[in-house]
């Protein structure tokens, strides 16, 4: 039997998500990969852009991963919330790879509103239902704190990873 796999995929335009996203691969021993897009978002422009972007429901054009998702037993996805929504670049490679996850998870990065529905546009993109989800405020995440959030978000997913093995093991 061998140790189940984990993948953190995320996007981040500030650094913050980035931040979080380095925190949970530690965490879980996992794979990491940040998804890149073609669009420049840097600045008041690229912010704009942004909104925009999730207001229309458009994903952006990304590079092609580096890594299969179909390769791990659990992939992390984590994006900022744009206007109370999934970012455009998260919205794109869920798209893209939601025949090749076993089981996903997902967190968020938000400063006002709109996780939960950044959760369920994700759900909705990814056609299965998370093992689990974390919200965390980004002001939290700048200040170097380290949450409760994720500690037992990380708690939740360890337990999955055991009994999924446990599964695959008696099968």
């Amino acid at each position: 039997m061998s140790e189940p796999r984990v993948l953190v995929v995320f996007f981040s335009r500030t650094g913050t998500t980035r931040r979080l996203a380095g925190a949970l691969a530690g965490m879980m021993s996992a794979d990491i990969e940040e998804i890149c897009d073609f669009t420049e978002r840097r600045g008041a422009l690229g912010y704009l852009r942004c909104v925009i972007d999730s207001w229309r429901k458009r994903p952006a054009e990304i590079v092609p991963a580096g890594l299969d998702p179909s390769q791990y037993d659990l992939v992390l996805v984590g994006t900022p919330v744009w206007a109370g929504a999934v970012s455009a670049p998260v919205r794109a490679y869920l798209l893209q790879n939601r025949s090749r996850f076993r089981h996903v998870g997902f967190f968020c990065i938000f400063g006002g509103l709109g996780a939960g529905t950044a959760f369920d546009e994700m759900r909705a993109l990814a056609g299965k239902a998370p093992v689990a989800q974390c919200k965390v405020r980004a002001s939290q995440v700048q200040r170097g704190v380290r949450t409760t959030a994720l500690e037992s978000f990380a708690g939740v997913l360890e337990r999955h990873l055991a009994h999924y093995a446990a599964l695959e093991w008696s099968c």
